[in-house]
């Protein structure tokens, strides 16, 4: 029988919501609502942040890659504020750039940012996508470091950020680095891996935001029938949300399309404590039923398999196949399979069909993994219709 989420009656009165600092200088919601998908119409963002605001939400994120995003939400907050419908001590906007612009190229986008946003300047101002080596150097040796002081500077950002789709030894470096206060970063419940950096973000004083917990942890607003059974009887999105929040995680987006997506951000609007025994027991019971369909075939992670001469992202293709028999996430892990090579630097460009049964990565697995089988499985199993990025 499918759990759908708690039906709440959406009252006017705003959520007196629990809010963690993020970077030096503010404070923001357990949740963000992210404007990448209400970009059918201003209507649609106008209600879409209203209903943000009533769950208790004070932070935003945009940015110029969002097709219409910003001139929607620039207008819907100046009708807002005109409505006198503001949070308290007001919104919080976290919008991005791109790397790679000249100075003079980054300083015009940023301009354009700020006009399409009808503001002054913005809080937050992250660099979009710093997923290779050459961004970094970018954003702290390049025009990208005369770019951010610039803005800086100029007080039309108050901090400055990135977000990262890169590999953990990147992001490791930009977190060292000093220069950013916060940062973006895919972390899940059903993919924990990027959870350490985190953890460390958060020693240094960084703000955390989480990257679309729900669709790319797993497309968990719309969850297979075997993964409701595994969570039950807490709603897999919900328990995804409550475990990066018990582990500090500053705050945590939520793509809305409408305003009833949002239902799960205002009930859990001030849940920021560790997870109660129900919790506990819930995501010990997800844990248990992937590890018994799996059995040895259960892939921990370690990344010890790598490198592969071939280039094949064996543990990330091993994580799709834990979900895919784990948890029966076949349309989330044929989603992912299919974008392999569709989307530049933000994902894999190497598929398992490149595994040439060399061997090479069997003596090294400590769990003795059949992985060139298993690849070939995947494959054949996954392999459909090429995908495209929302944003490409």
């Amino acid at each position: 029988m499918m759990i759908h989420p708690i039906q709440m009656n959406l009252t006017q009165k705003p959520n007196n919501a629990f809010r963690r600092a993020f970077g030096e200088i503010h404070q923001v919601s357990l949740f963000t609502l992210g404007t990448m998908r209400a970009i059918g119409s201003f209507e649609q963002m106008y209600e879409v942040i209203k209903e943000a605001r009533i769950a208790g939400i004070n932070h935003i994120e945009t940015a110029p890659a969002y097709g219409p995003a910003e001139s929607f939400l620039g207008k819907a907050l100046e009708k807002l504020s005109l409505e006198d419908l503001e949070p308290a001590g007001g919104w919080i906007i976290t919008s991005k750039l791109l790397p790679g612009a000249s100075l003079k190229e980054g300083q015009q986008q940023l301009r354009q940012m700020l006009k399409r946003l009808r503001r002054k300047k913005i809080e937050n101002l992250a660099i979009h996508g710093l997923n290779l080596e050459e961004h970094l150097i970018w954003a702290l040796q390049g025009e990208g470091a005369d770019l951010l002081r610039w803005a800086l500077e100029e007080s039309l950002v108050e901090q400055v950020g990135f977000s990262s789709h890169g590999s953990n030894p990147l992001i490791q470096k930009a977190i060292d680095s000093g220069i950013f206060k916060f940062c973006s970063l895919h972390l899940h419940l059903l993919d924990p891996k990027r959870i350490p950096l985190a953890k460390v973000a958060l020693e240094k004083g960084m703000g955390v935001m989480a990257i679309s917990p729900a669709d790319k942890g797993g497309r968990l607003q719309d969850p297979s029938e075997m993964l409701i059974k595994d969570c039950s009887p807490i709603h897999p999105l919900e328990l995804a949300y409550r475990y990066l929040l018990s582990i500090g995680i500053s705050t945590l987006t939520v793509g809305a399309l409408k305003p009833k997506d949002l239902i799960f951000p205002k009930k859990l609007a001030n849940e920021h404590g560790p997870l109660n025994e129900l919790e506990q027991q819930s995501l010990e019971k997800l844990k248990e039923a992937q590890q018994i369909r799996l059995g040895t075939n259960l892939c921990g992670q370690c990344q010890a398999c790598l490198p592969c001469p071939n280039n094949v992202p064996i543990p990330e293709l091993l994580r799709l196949n834990n979900l895919l028999i784990g948890h029966d996430l076949e349309a989330y892990t044929k989603e992912r399979y299919n974008l392999i090579g569709r989307a530049g630097h933000w994902w894999e460009a190497v598929n398992a069909n490149a595994c040439q049964k060399c061997e090479d990565c069997l003596p090294r697995c400590p769990k003795e993994l059949p992985i060139p089988s298993i690849l070939e499985s995947i494959h054949k199993r996954l392999a459909d219709k090429p995908r495209r990025r929302l944003w490409s």
